[in-house]
């Protein structure tokens, strides 16, 4: 297992313990690397609880609720599908935390022209907001996963620590 990362999801795993809170999980390219750091994590039982793999668009839709309109109007890398997967995570999940991660790892991009490396995040946190963030990695498509995981699981931390003070 991966140290960083193992790490990051500690850190995130103590504000989850301390927030009283779980934590769900919805990945299409990171394909359960965020998960599996979950749990890889110490204590993990106690605040990880779910993870949804939703590589293709069917399985958004059928697992997540995500809406084939969305899909089709915005397409799988959007701000709008990582908000409804971060949505349904929570939904199918009953946990009042969620991440949603989707995107191009590479080594191509979109057919609407969005470059590989493009990945968009959401969190879902215990105050009902849902933050949604893209970020653009380089690298081949291992390296673009591995950072769109640490990335997802560095993000929640910090989100955590705002609701918290």
């Amino acid at each position: 297992m991966d140290t960083e990362l193992k790490q990051a999801a500690e850190k995130a795993g103590e504000l989850l313990l301390k927030a009283e809170c779980k934590v769900a999980t919805a990945e299409s390219c990171t394909a359960g690397l965020v998960g599996m750091s979950l749990g890889a994590a110490a204590n993990s039982g106690d605040y990880f609880t779910s993870g949804f793999i939703t590589y293709t668009d069917n399985a958004k839709h059928k697992l997540l609720g995500v809406n084939k309109e969305t899909l089709a109007i915005h397409t799988a890398v959007s701000e709008a599908v990582v908000r409804e997967m971060v949505k349904g995570a929570v939904t199918v999940s009953g946990e009042a935390v969620s991440l949603a991660v989707s995107g191009y790892a590479g080594p191509d991009g979109g057919e609407d022209g969005t470059p590989a490396g493009t990945i968009w995040f959401a969190w879902h946190l215990p105050n009902q907001q849902v933050h949604a963030e893209v970020r653009r990695f380089s690298g081949d498509p291992e390296t673009v996963v591995r950072e769109a995981a640490l990335f997802s699981l560095q993000k929640l931390t910090t989100l955590l620590s705002d609701t918290s003070s």
